[in-house]
């Protein structure tokens, strides 16, 4: 890829992420990252990855165990001039199998700079709703 990839939203890139994501292309997925020391990465295994060589070759070795496919829900997101928040549940599917695997809460931060919106971090856990729903139902009201 000669030129930069310019994207005008971070709901752009994010589309265009999943689309990597689908495709198995580490190469292209690393395109959509910001070209900083310090972006980072968190898998559901929790193994932190800061840096994009750390995380590229955590994408490359994903692809070459499995093909997957993932259905992100957008849950909530923020944006603002120059950063933006997006925060998602993610559905996976690991090669034919139709079983879902998941779901993962995902937080992104995207940044605009030069060439347009990138993403800065990515923070995928596993989800436990079961406690999110115990604390739903306790009262918010502080005395």
């Amino acid at each position: 890829m000669s030129q930069p990839i310019t994207f005008a939203s971070p709901d752009d890139l994010e589309n265009a992420f999943y689309d990597a994501l689908s495709g198995g292309d580490a190469d292209l997925l690393m395109h959509y990252w910001c070209e900083d020391d310090e972006t980072l990465c968190v898998h559901p295994t929790g193994v932190r990855l800061t840096g994009l060589v750390p995380i590229r070759e955590s994408w490359r070795s994903i692809f070459a165990n499995a093909r997957i496919r993932i259905q992100p829900e957008r849950i909530a997101h923020w944006q603002g001039t120059v950063m933006a928040v997006h925060h998602l549940t993610e559905i996976l599917f690991v090669g034919d199998d139709p079983s879902p695997h998941g779901p993962l809460h995902v937080t992104h931060v995207y940044v605009r700079g030069a060439h347009g919106w990138r993403l800065a971090s990515r923070h995928a856990s596993a989800a436990d709703d079961g406690h999110q729903a115990m604390a739903d139902a306790v009262p918010h009201t502080l005395h």
